[in-house]
């Protein structure tokens, strides 16, 4: 979600002077200029989580119908098979009517019917290019599918291409950020969040929807960090209500250490800025937003999904980047884990050199010149 949208505001030049859906209807001619806006539609799944994000950004929404058919039981498989078709009959239906010259896809068993919906033939009109964003080191299934179909693939990393078609068209990018997340200086951040200068920072988050696993052994042990640190807490809705119990119980002068939030959008920037060590899951996120705010981090890959957050994980952790905890073991290691690198200042000061030199702020823009050169039917080997 978060690499499409800062995508979508590199390419259209959001917020220069328009607001709300003109700002991505207001010309139809996607490579007609660098600054020009463009007309865009955005395709996601029916009750997706995405549909939040969207609106906020006034970004014009429609759904298909979609569902996994790689590790689910047999007993779902017939069902999911079913959406699928339901969502290719949908996709197809989309694209005759809003006929776009090129379409980004960044991951996800969705964009599939999309893609093969775009290979069908075509009455009147040139098939759209294709532009595939790999955000993790190592792709899942349907973006190893889907890179099958892309007219060009672009990668955070290099080391995506050993899992890609030989003969595919890569540019390596880096991560696309968002705007709202670059543009934080220190002192109005601590203002933001109300934290001090005199004390270190310590970020604690799970992702969008939070992750029970680092929320326990973060509350298991607050008292004590509370009283060397400073902390962020991210917790996710789940175990909001469990998060705001604990803040009440702490004592005062530890209470206003504490920042915890259910969610954070605009203002995760303000708390990567301040951050002095993170702790978090391994999503493809850190390998852009980590690296560009040099965030020495403790990973924590979620265990129940395909391996692509371990991938992540080491990818950081040998490059002397992050520290890699197993989730069985985050409630037993975290507090002197913690403890330790925020008492190792040069280490973390190695770590957030090591970050730095893994950034690639201009992914977003690349990105956008990627999509216009197809569009324009003349593409780019690179940015």
């Amino acid at each position: 979600m978060y690499p499409a949208l800062a995508v979508l505001q590199a390419l259209t030049k959001k917020g220069a002077g328009q607001t709300g859906e003109e700002q991505w209807r207001t010309s139809p001619d996607l490579h007609s200029s660098p600054n020009t806006f463009v007309e865009v539609l955005w395709v996601g799944g029916v009750g997706g989580m995405e549909v939040n994000l969207v609106e906020r950004a006034s970004v014009p929404f429609e759904t298909i119908p979609a569902a996994g058919v790689h590790g689910v039981g047999l007993s779902a498989l017939p069902g999911n098979f079913l959406q699928l078709m339901r969502g290719l009959v949908a996709a197809r239906r989309i694209l005759n009517r809003f006929s776009p010259q090129v379409l980004l896809y960044t991951g996800g068993y969705l964009a599939v019917p999309m893609a093969l919906a775009a290979r069908l033939p075509a009455l009147g009109r040139p098939r759209p290019r294709s532009l595939l964003y790999v955000p993790d080191i190592e792709p899942g299934l349907a973006l190893k599918t889907l890179s099958r179909f892309a007219d060009q693939i672009a990668v955070t990393a290099a080391e995506t291409k050993a899992w890609l078609p030989a003969r595919a068209k890569v540019a390596v990018t880096g991560y696309p950020l968002r705007k709202d997340l670059q543009f934080w200086n220190l002192a109005q951040a601590r203002k933001v969040i109300g934290v001090s200068p005199d004390l270190p920072v310590l970020l604690v988050f799970g992702g969008s929807k939070g992750a029970r696993s680092l929320n326990q052994a973060v509350l298991k042990v607050l008292p004590q960090l509370l009283e060397e640190m400073q902390l962020i807490h991210i917790s996710g809705q789940l175990d909001w209500a469990q998060v705001e119990k604990a803040r009440a119980e702490l004592p005062v002068d530890l209470t206003v250490r504490y920042r915890a939030y259910p969610y954070l959008h605009e203002e995760m920037g303000a708390a990567m800025t301040i951050a002095d060590l993170v702790v978090s899951r391994a999503g493809a996120s850190v390998l852009g937003e980590l690296t560009f705010f040099g965030l020495p981090a403790i990973l924590v890959p979620y265990p129940h999904a395909w391996r692509y957050q371990r991938v992540n994980a080491n990818y950081l952790a040998e490059r002397g980047a992050a520290l890699v905890i197993a989730d069985e073991f985050i409630s037993s290691n975290l507090l002197q884990t913690v403890r330790d690198l925020m008492k190792d200042e040069s280490r973390r000061k190695q770590m957030r050199q090591e970050m730095l030199s893994l950034s690639q702020s201009k992914a977003a823009d690349c990105i956008a010149d990627l999509l216009r050169g197809l569009a324009a039917r003349n593409p780019q080997e690179g940015c």
